[in-house]
């Protein structure tokens, strides 16, 4: 534990998901007797049989997996001061333990079709229609989508300005950080299509007394009942309200429709 937290303690300038991983580590390592170990004494079968453990305890592959992004570095970091010979977590984790994480795909076009088909002409989802339609059709990511404020989005020329995204923390706070990656920051050119949902969008934006203001950016596209700014949860739901709506009214079942990364994924 007093390795991982000095090695976590060297991170500065995380962004807030990567420091949420971090505390998820911290709390998991905090529960379990391996963590009171002295470094010097831990085997490389004393590593697997850990993660072994763990998921026998009911931790997800994909949980171990953030666990050993964090223990396998810190370790390293141990090497290298001279404190172990060897980092007894240079293992392959799917040699060890079963990698039960759920496998996503694209939907189909046919899928897409159907989907946008059915949100445009029903009486209560079509208000989410042209926010699902850009999210399709662009490949923004989804906090990059709800990050786009009105001086984003520049009608005349037909483009929009990808330079940010906006997340909400666990403790409900809004913080608005750059893009993914360097290559992120991009002006995307919108089709007709993508354009004509736009101007519907900034035309019917929601008017409110006063605007919310995150580090700096204002006039969001997407607020929600408290006239803040809508977030990936929100988008969530409402791709989750909208199917189950769709999946109750139709034979033909739909699979589970995620904004997630660039894609509109499919859960199976």
């Amino acid at each position: 534990m007093d390795l991982v937290q000095k090695y976590i303690g060297q991170k500065k300038g995380v962004r807030h998901n990567t420091q949420a991983n971090y505390d998820f580590v911290i709390n998991i390592i905090k529960k379990e007797e391996f963590g009171t170990r002295r470094i010097d004494k831990i085997k490389l079968s004393d590593a697997k049989a850990w993660f072994i453990k763990l998921q026998s305890d009911g931790r997800g592959y994909s949980s171990i997996h953030s666990v050993r992004g964090i223990v396998r570095p810190a370790f390293q970091m141990a090497v290298e001061d001279d404190l172990l010979r060897k980092n007894p977590f240079e293992f392959q984790l799917c040699t060890v333990v079963v990698n039960d994480s759920v496998t996503r795909q694209a939907i189909t076009k046919e899928q897409e079709e159907l989907f946008l088909e059915f949100i445009r002409n029903d009486a209560h989802y079509s208000k989410y229609y042209n926010g699902m339609f850009i999210l399709f059709k662009t490949g923004l990511r989804i906090s990059e989508f709800c990050g786009l404020t009105v001086k984003d989005i520049d009608l005349q020329e037909r483009k929009i300005n990808v330079n940010h995204q906006l997340q909400r923390t666990r403790g409900m706070q809004y913080v608005i950080e750059d893009t993914k990656t360097s290559s992120g920051t991009r002006m995307l050119p919108m089709t007709d299509e993508v354009y004509e949902c736009f101007e519907q969008i900034v035309k019917n934006r929601k008017k409110v007394r006063v605007e919310p203001i995150i580090d700096g950016y204002s006039r969001f596209l997407f607020l929600d009942k408290k006239d803040m700014p809508e977030v990936a949860l929100h988008w969530e739901k409402h791709f989750q309200w909208a199917l189950g709506k769709y999946n109750r009214t139709h034979e033909e079942q739909m699979p589970k429709i995620t904004p997630h990364g660039r894609v509109i994924i499919r859960t199976s």
